[in-house]
């Protein structure tokens, strides 16, 4: 008498390549969404570290251009502020932690099958 499992994949392979298959779009699937957090943070970074430079460029002319004409006006403030408020969130969107629970589906599966197959082996041994 063959085990449960062999007896599967000699009398219905085609559940097996469906199984196999399922497997493969599950891990395509959970690999894309990981993909997206990481690419994410990744552009939240770029234009963090682009904006400081911005920001730090657009202080310095804003403080010659303030001692060239000896006066201060609002917006010697107001077009760096908004850089250093935009490097300010892109910083906090990349650096902020998140949970990583990518694959937590396909270890799911896995451990249901394993789970599936021990019980499988129980009643066969029975």
């Amino acid at each position: 008498m063959l085990h449960p499992l062999f007896s599967t994949v000699l009398g219905h392979p085609e559940l097996i390549a469906d199984h196999l298959a399922n497997y493969g779009a599950l891990v395509r699937e959970e690999s894309q969404e990981a993909a997206r957090g990481l690419i994410g943070r990744l552009i939240a970074g770029v234009l963090a570290v682009v904006s400081t430079m911005l920001a730090l460029g657009l202080i310095g002319v804003s403080v010659m251009l303030g001692a060239l004409h000896g006066s201060f006006h609002w917006v010697l403030a107001a077009v760096p502020g908004v850089a250093v408020l935009i490097a300010l969130v892109s910083g906090y969107l990349a650096a902020r932690p998140r949970a990583f629970h990518a694959f937590a589906d396909l270890r799911t599966q896995v451990d249901a099958d394993i789970r599936a197959l021990r019980l499988a082996r129980q009643n066969h041994g029975d």
